[in-house]
């Protein structure tokens, strides 16, 4: 019973890990999954699905990652993490939501349970987002070092 309790929350704690870790994706995601389901509904095949939805994911993450880094405005930057970080939202409340389930949990709490891991999941992806581009490079909190006038292993060391 014991090893049985550790396994399941050790297989809780992995799905967790995943669902933070890979919460940054559920924008391109979501996004490559409609355009496949798209795609195969006007005829595309499943083939054709799969490299339709594959080609749109990437191309929302790459756009995702160019605005965010080309963009200098804060609020601007603001935006396109919030747009990435609801539909993590989305996938943290139903992931939790369905987690919470297993322990018979009332309705009331799984809603409530679900809402605080829509918020972590959010402020995590959108906390990876940001980290993937932290800041202007061009101004600096430290600034630059200043200049000297001296070389390193010349005779001005000393």
């Amino acid at each position: 019973m014991i090893i049985a309790t550790a396994a399941s929350f050790a297989v809780i704690g992995m799905l967790l890990w995943l669902l933070f870790t890979l919460a940054v994706f559920a924008l391109p995601f979501y996004a490559g999954l409609w355009a496949a389901m798209w795609a195969y509904s006007h005829e595309a095949g499943l083939i054709g699905a799969a490299v339709v939805g594959v080609v749109v994911a990437g191309l929302t993450f790459g756009v995702g990652q160019v605005l965010f880094a080309t963009i200098r405005s804060p609020w601007l930057r603001a935006l396109v993490a919030a747009i990435y970080a609801a539909p993590a939202a989305i996938a943290g409340y139903s992931a939790v939501y369905g987690v919470s389930g297993i322990g018979g949990t009332g309705e009331a709490w799984r809603v409530a349970f679900a809402a605080i891991g829509a918020i972590v999941v959010a402020a995590v992806a959108r906390a990876r987002v940001s980290a993937l581009y932290p800041g202007d490079p061009g101004r600096s909190v430290a600034g630059p070092l200043p200049a000297t006038g001296r070389m390193l292993g010349t005779a001005n060391d000393g």
